[in-house]
């Protein structure tokens, strides 16, 4: 409206002008007349109110001498990326306006398969740290490991007020207790409905369904616009806890006008619409009564409280005591039943070392592993390895998750482990042991029509999640050029006139083995991946420093290469090629950094030419 204006006013003057220049030019009496009642003017004038009336005067009576002063551009809001995009996991979002930014979820990725070793996976925070001064908080959705799980190693770092609903907060002050950080952060707890100002941002949290409780979305708020962040979310119509959506409140943000929408990807490929959770009881409790008089052993994710809450209603019900396997499960129970998001009536719970007292068809075994996870309880106890629990003939073992996009082989490992030990095992395709946290395409759709975004940037996915999301989001008129398909270390600027790719910032992926965190990089995965695949040679020998006389050795040493014994002549061949490669060398100048890198180009050439291998090859070589 204010360009509109400024057009016709300038439209307006040219006009006037083209009319005054006319009558100029017609009447120059006239003219004169006027210059002469001006110059009478000006002598009954002070020199002060001269200028002033001159100036006013001249103003109102010419357009051409108007100044319109232009609106004031608004400067663009910045969302930089640093996980969550093309993958499954590591969720972490920055916001950036005027001199403030914040965060929004800082989370962990599980290790991929060519990741050996590792423990688990972390943003790298670089982008943050240089900015750390005009960071004004951190915002939590939820309380899932890939939206918290990389928080306090950002907190070692750094010390930014958090801010997260009730549960939230305190399954965060759990792993900070862990950290030794629970007395270093502050945790502003916030509820559903609640906005607070965070630098030039405004930040309204919004009550969505989610697989755990507490999960908000949110409205980050600042003089670009609006921008509305879902978090992980789905529509569930009848929730275990009876909290439903806010859809009433996205729909008037959508009325009031949304800037740019950021939405869940995960389950963009699913048509339709995702089940309620209370499906997932109404099967549990059709199997509780098949079991008969088989012990049941269900394994599901540690944080879904709203299926452990129906197992124990279930096992309360039908006479059956639960125990609870894994620490995770067990500290998440924990920390929900204080703060009442778990009813677990009085006996009805028992600690993992009575489940003896007790006979098969009065337990309930709840457990940890449902991904596989090598050292989880399920796991251990597939493999016999489990110090409590042995799965047996007269077991039921209910596998309530659908595996993660990349876990579906250790999956499967686990379930033909527990079939070998004779345990019926049930899992998702063969009945709705588990529904999805996460909306799908009709219940996307829902969203971007409430909402009714300028900008539409599909995040928490896989590219091809990205991709069906975005061709959603075309489906329901959303502009084709005003949807962006981001990457991590993206920086993406938006205006009210214009959305683009303005930069990139410092990300990465950090790896936590252990206690450490970083210091496993991308050489050390490249050699931990070629011993995995082709094993290592050490050739070992003494050499006088002096003479560079062979004093002891070579040795050759195979580990995950060949097995020495049945290889004998090949190893014996090493041992003369590293002698030749030795001998070499001339007396008393040879340098001892040349003898380790023929030693290791001779080898992998011999071991190649008789095995079409390439092993490592690490030659030792000690100077005495």
């Amino acid at each position: 409206m204010q360009k509109e204006n400024k057009k016709k006013v300038s439209s307006e003057a040219s006009v006037q002008n083209k009319k005054n220049n006319k009558k100029s030019n017609q009447s120059a009496k006239s003219h004169k007349n006027q210059a002469s009642a001006k110059t009478k003017q000006k002598k009954t004038a002070t020199p002060a109110t001269k200028n002033k009336n001159t100036t006013k005067n001249t103003s109102q009576r010419n357009p051409r001498y108007s100044k319109i002063t232009p609106p004031k551009k608004k400067e663009p809001v910045k969302i930089s990326f640093l996980g969550g995009i093309n993958e499954v996991g590591k969720n972490m979002t920055c916001y950036e306006y005027g001199k403030s930014m914040l965060i929004v979820d800082c989370g962990l990725a599980f290790p991929e398969t060519d990741q050996l070793g590792v423990d688990f996976v972390i943003p790298d925070f670089t982008f943050v740290e240089r900015n750390i001064d005009k960071v004004k908080g951190i915002i939590i959705t939820h309380g899932h490991e890939d939206h918290i799980g990389a928080l306090a190693y950002l907190l070692k770092k750094v010390n930014i007020p958090v801010y997260a609903t009730l549960l939230t907060a305190g399954l965060i002050n759990g792993k900070l207790s862990e950290h030794k950080l629970e007395h270093e952060v502050k945790i502003h707890i916030v509820e559903a409905g609640d906005t607070v100002k965070l630098g030039d941002f405004d930040v309204e949290f919004i009550k969505v369904n989610h697989s755990i409780p507490d999960a908000v979305a949110l409205a980050v708020k600042c003089e670009a616009g609006t921008i509305v962040q879902t978090g992980d979310f789905k529509i569930d119509t009848c929730p275990i806890d009876g909290s439903r959506i806010d859809l009433s409140r996205f729909a008037e943000l959508g009325n009031e006008g949304v800037l740019c929408l950021l939405s869940d990807s995960t389950n963009a490929e699913q048509p339709g619409y995702s089940q309620s959770e209370s499906k997932v009881g109404e099967t549990f409790r059709s199997l509780f009564n098949q079991a008969g008089d088989r012990r049941i052993i269900i394994a599901t994710f540690a944080s879904n409280l709203h299926r452990v809450q129906q197992i124990i209603d279930i096992a309360e019900q039908t006479g059956r005591r639960v125990a609870l396997s894994g620490r995770s499960l067990e500290n998440v129970v924990a920390i929900a039943s204080e703060l009442g998001y778990i009813n677990i009536p009085e006996g009805t719970l028992i600690g993992i070392d009575e489940i003896k007292r007790y006979s098969d068809d009065r337990l309930v075994i709840v457990t940890t592993g449902s991904q596989g996870e090598p050292m989880s309880a399920l796991s251990r106890m597939a493999q016999g390895g489990h110090r409590k629990v042995t799965v047996g003939y007269n077991d039921c073992v209910i596998i309530s998750a659908r595996p993660i996009p990349g876990n579906e082989k250790t999956v499967y490992k686990v379930i033909n482990d527990l079939l070998k030990l004779g345990a019926r095992v049930i899992y998702e395709k063969m009945y709705d042991v588990h529904v999805s946290g996460h909306a799908c395409q009709e219940e996307l759709k829902i969203m971007l029509s409430l909402v009714k975004p300028k900008y539409f940037i599909p995040v928490h996915g896989e590219q091809k999640h990205l991709r069906y999301h975005a061709r959603l989001a075309e489906s329901v008129g959303i502009d084709s050029n005003n949807i962006i398909i981001a990457d991590n270390g993206y920086e993406i600027s938006a205006t009210d006139t214009n959305i683009s790719v303005s930069g990139t910032v410092a990300n990465g992926k950090v790896y936590v083995d252990g206690y450490g965190v970083g210091d496993v990089g991308a050489r050390v995965m490249k050699e931990r991946l070629h011993l995995g695949q082709d094993g290592i040679i050490i050739i070992a020998a003494t050499i006088d420093g002096a003479s560079g006389e062979l004093l002891s050795g070579p040795e050759v040493v195979s580990k995950g290469f060949v097995y020495v014994k049945e290889a004998e002549l090949l190893m014996n061949e090493a041992v003369k090629v590293s002698m030749r490669v030795i001998d070499s060398f001339p007396p008393y100048s040879f340098d001892i950094n040349a003898m380790n890198t023929k030693l290791r180009d001779e080898i992998s050439r011999l071991m190649y030419e008789k095995t079409k291998r390439n092993p490592m090859i690490l030659p030792i070589l000690l100077e005495v």
